[in-house]
């Protein structure tokens, strides 16, 4: 799954990167090194200009808020439940198989955080001793430094309880779509520890080469089946993991700090 993550690019960088041709200045986004549901998130979309001559989709950095809120819904209460989509059903569940056809972006992270129970506190739950287990938090990333760009869906929902021209009466929200968790080795694994993604959590975000980014974002393309050719899993090899400070497990915590790499699991989450 990806429950939080972190993205502390600038957009004058993102611009660089996904070739952006189109961001508003007072829609910027300060580095945010733990990433939760519900906060405002940078995507990349295909997408034609609101009110302008020519009908032709434009790329644009948007900020939405991670939770997806399906439009048909009442309220937008269910979204911080909807930060994931799985890959697998994606296409067919009536809260993501609209947008799947239709509404396409992708969400820019240096990485994401996941987290594993220790050995020692797994033996101590399943004896009964100790009924919530401590965490060590680990961080995964592409080995090279690139972006991590996270496949995602967006949606429109409306607040019919709000006038047309109120700031508020349109959210655009969005998800994750998540994976299997590769069960190869990584790229660079921790002295000590998980060897493998899927020793650390059998899901993770569905990331996106860079050979995939036009075609995942381009709205002319709605064939289901086609589209799911596009949800293959990236080349093996391409991640690294290592562990952090379980500061990041507070939602509160925000600072580069969050990603620094422990030389090992902190005391008490021994793997």
């Amino acid at each position: 799954m990806c429950g939080r993550y972190a993205a502390s690019r600038r957009p004058e960088d993102l611009a660089g990167i996904f070739e952006i041709e189109k961001w508003e200045p007072e829609e910027t986004l300060g580095p945010d090194y733990n990433v939760a549901p519900t906060k405002e998130v940078y995507a990349v979309l295909d997408r034609p200009v609101k009110d302008a001559d020519d009908p032709r989709p434009v790329r644009q950095l948007r900020t939405l808020r991670w939770g997806l809120v399906p439009s048909w819904s009442k309220t937008p209460e269910g979204g911080a439940r909807m930060i994931n989509a799985r890959a697998e059903t994606v296409h067919e569940k009536p809260s993501y198989r609209r947008a799947f056809t239709s509404r396409r972006c992708i969400l820019p992270a240096d990485g994401y955080y996941e987290w594993v129970t220790g050995t020692q506190e797994r033996e101590l739950e399943v004896e009964g001793k100790k009924k919530r287990p401590r965490k060590q938090p680990y961080f995964v990333t592409p080995a090279d430094g690139s972006v991590f760009a996270m496949a995602g869906l967006y949606e429109f929902w409306r607040d019919r309880t709000l006038p047309d021209d109120h700031p508020q009466a349109w959210w655009v929200t969005c998800s994750v779509i998540t994976t299997e968790a590769e069960t190869s080795p990584l790229a660079v694994a921790p002295a000590e520890g998980p060897r493998a993604l899927a020793d650390i959590h059998p899901r993770m975000p569905l990331m996106l080469t860079p050979d995939r980014w036009d075609a995942w974002l381009d709205p002319s393309r709605t064939d289901a089946d086609g589209l799911r050719d596009l949800l293959a899993p990236p080349p093996a090899g391409l991640m690294r993991a290592y562990p952090v400070t379980t500061a990041v497990s507070n939602v509160r915590n925000n600072g580069p700090e969050l990603l620094k790499e422990l030389e090992g699991p902190e005391e008490g989450t021994l793997f």
